[in-house]
């Protein structure tokens, strides 16, 4: 996205040979590199830069900007190449790539991309190895074979760089969330959560993926691949130059199993997956084999935690006598408010200073109009988003909201008008801005009409009347969001309004113990923003609630993924916890402040920490060895088979018990496995005797170890543990 004011530049379109805009752009480019420069970031300075990007993924939307669009690609390689940073420059999605820039991919899967020269490297800047979340939406995520397999893949067809959007999860603080309609937990899937702990197993397995494809990197630098059919969906890829050789054998059946033969040796390819062999004889990693461990988290729910008389902590649900309100008031009450005919769009009017606008005018009702039955009548208004509520003669009269495929919105609510004046009140919120596609920054936001009232006989436009326009809230201009800053607005009473629109709340609560992640659940809320210390945590809207349908119990990683493959939390909260980065809490006491546009009640929120429950692993007597009992494609290590390791996730923990162990034919997951048919009466011991007391343990995988409790069978270990 840009900021605001580039858009406000007189004769400036975006994107394109515009002369306003390439001043801008060339301005903040220049910037940049002389920033990096300054520092001696680039490695050409000896620093650790060693790519620039200029402009992203245009080639997706540049046929829409015609001849000036290619003008302007041009013009933007040509600015970028004389800044002279002494290392390459790259455009993503931009197969008309001027030279010397390199066009780059972006996906799920780049293993099939191809440089537009053969000159050029192939770079994958963009795996996705998740995707983004919308509220009203079901949370999207991408099992961890399929991307080991992508990233595999890729590497096996000649690829040269890979980077991961994104390897670390976050949250969109404050009104910084785009889309629009993008949550505030920007988690992603990713390998490090929102929270900045390892995902398991995804994180461990990529690491592992890692150190395979490292253990080829002789051979890979040295030649390109050759290609070799192994049959039908099943190839080898095999760099060879002199004594060097790394294969790749890959099974691209999104259903069976494979046996195949390579250089005369046979060997199993799962359906979907890569084989890595640094040596071309040995299988270092399979992308469908995980020997990385589990973590089965979950999120401790600590009450309100608020601070007694004597000033001791307790953790209880927050009693009703600890909320401060402050009620916001329906409609215009600023004195910079302004007046015009018709109706004005949102983003131009209030250059993003605030989510909210007042729409304000008033009608004189005599009681025989034709829009009129009764008292009654129809108000039809017409929005391009993101959320509207309606108020008449102050009282809530009905509200709407567009969503992530479209932010428009067309409401129709019954009111109830009175002889004499009525007041119509318009509140219009942006959810994010709109921040990819061709010509973005036009697309627009809040109420352009037609705003009618009808009725059986006749309707009343009034679309082209008189508005009052307010931008923002009241209590934002008072900055009652701020605790440090004292306000005579805030009411303090035994008791508090609940489910009100268009309230402020604040309370005090205390730091919770330990060093686990805090997020505050909000189930009681309904849509508004959170502050702590005066630091907002973004926008919170816990009843968006996904679609019941398109969710899967497992899913299966088999086959070409998509944003809409993977999703869970169908029919509930898209996001009801809200991260609160440790760094934002002091010792002891600490403030809180809500805005709630819908109404809730602040008594049903919650704090609650992120824990490690449990950590586990599941290894087949068919998994390759761990990566580290590798030390190079031509040296190992004495092995002895596939093991299963876990390690404690924090510092000074050690594995304090056992929660479940079985080998033989196991099923389940992390937090709920089962025995099979075939189980071993050994394996709770072996587990034990080999991992508690210890922070890391290592078992092998094998019948010496259990025993054979059902011969001619594959055999599993799964093991589940608990640290203190």
């Amino acid at each position: 996205g840009f900021p605001l004011w580039l858009h406000f530049i007189p004769g400036i379109k975006f994107r394109t040979d515009n002369e306003p805009f390439k001043t801008e752009m060339q301005r903040f480019t220049e910037k940049v590199v002389a920033t990096m420069k300054g520092a001696g970031l680039y490695a050409s300075q000896g620093g650790p830069i060693i790519l620039s990007q200029i402009e992203n993924e245009y080639g997706n939307i540049d046929a829409s900007y015609g001849a000036p669009g290619k003008s302007y690609i041009r013009w933007a390689a040509g600015m970028a190449v004389a800044l002279d940073t002494g290392v390459p420059w790259v455009m993503c999605q931009q197969a008309d790539t001027p030279a010397p820039l390199i066009n780059t991919c972006n996906g799920f899967y780049c293993d099939q991309f191809t440089p537009s020269l053969s000159s050029r490297p192939k770079l994958w800047t963009e795996n996705w190895s998740g995707w983004f979340l919308s509220f009203g939406g079901a949370v999207p995520y991408r099992p961890t074979e399929d991307l080991a397999f992508a990233v595999a893949r890729f590497y096996q067809r000649g690829g040269t760089l890979q980077n991961y959007y994104m390897y670390h999860g976050g949250t969109n603080f404050g009104r910084s969330s785009g889309g629009p309609f993008i949550s505030t937990s920007y988690d992603y899937d990713a390998p490090i959560d929102e929270y900045g702990l390892v995902r398991q197993p995804k994180w461990g397995h990529l690491r592992d993926v890692h150190k395979a494809i490292k253990m080829c990197e002789p051979a890979l630098i040295a030649t390109d691949p050759s290609y070799m059919s192994l049959g039908q969906n099943a190839e080898a890829h095999v760099y060879k130059a002199g004594s060097l050789c790394a294969a790749f054998l890959a099974n691209i059946d999104n259903q069976s199993d494979k046996t195949v033969t390579f250089n005369g040796k046979a060997y199993k390819l799962p359906a979907w997956s890569v084989s890595i062999l640094p040596d071309c004889k040995n299988v270092v990693l399979n992308t469908a084999q995980i020997n990385s461990q589990v973590a089965s988290t979950q999120m401790r729910n600590l009450g309100f935690s608020t601070q007694a008389s004597d000033g001791s902590s307790v953790e209880a649900e927050l009693a009703s006598s600890t909320w401060s309100y402050a009620v916001e008031p329906v409609g215009i009450t600023k004195e910079n408010a302004m007046t015009k005919p018709g109706l004005m769009e949102q983003i131009n009017t209030t250059a993003d200073a605030s989510d909210f606008l007042w729409y304000s005018t008033s009608i004189i009702v005599a009681g025989d109009e034709p829009y009129l039955n009764g008292s009654q009548s129809n108000l039809l208004v017409n929005s391009l988003g993101h959320v509207l509520q309606v108020f008449v003669n102050g009282k809530f009269a009905g509200s709407s909201k567009g969503s992530a495929t479209s932010s428009l919105i067309s409401l129709t609510t019954p009111v109830t008008l009175v002889p004499g004046k009525n007041k119509i009140d318009l509140l219009s919120a942006t959810v994010g801005l709109t921040n990819y596609g061709a010509f973005f920054d036009l697309v627009g936001a809040g109420i352009t009409g037609p705003v009618k009232l009808t009725g059986p006989k006749g309707t009343l436009d009034l679309s082209s009347a008189d508005w009052t326009y307010q931008i923002g809230l009241r209590g934002e201009d008072l900055h009652l969001y701020n605790p440090s800053e004292a306000s005579p607005e805030w009411v303090s009473d035994n008791s508090y309004p609940t489910n009100n629109p268009l309230t402020w709340y604040k309370s005090k609560f205390t730091t919770p113990a330990g060093d686990d992640p805090v997020a505050i659940d909000f189930t009681g809320m309904g849509k508004g923003e959170a502050w702590v210390n005066g630091q907002s945590i973004g926008r919170y809207w816990p009843t968006n609630i996904a679609p019941q349908s398109g969710c899967v119990n497992s899913c299966n990683y088999r086959g070409p993924y998509s944003a809409s493959k993977c999703q869970k939390k169908c029919g509930q909260p898209s996001q009801i916890l809200y991260h609160v980065p440790r760094s934002f809490l002091q010792p002891g006491s600490n403030d809180i402040v809500l805005f709630e546009q819908f109404g809730g009640d602040p008594s049903k929120i919650s704090f609650t920490t992120k824990q490690t429950e449990s950590v586990c692993a599941h290894v087949s007597e068919d998994h390759p060895d761990q990566i580290d009992s590798w030390i190079s494609p031509q040296q190992k290590l004495q092995r002895s088979g596939p093991a299963l390791r876990l390690e404690c996730p924090k510092e000074g923990q050690v594995i304090s018990s056992i929660k479940f162990a079985s080998f033989g034919t196991p099923s389940g997951t992390c937090g709920s496995y089962s025995h099979g048919e075939c189980s071993s009466s050994q394996a709770l011991a072996v587990a034990q005797e080999a991992c508690v007391g210890v922070s890391s343990c290592s078992v092998p995988v094998s019948a010496k170890n259990f025993g054979d409790p059902c011969r001619g069978v594959t055999k599993s270990l799964v093991v589940e543990a608990a640290c203190s």
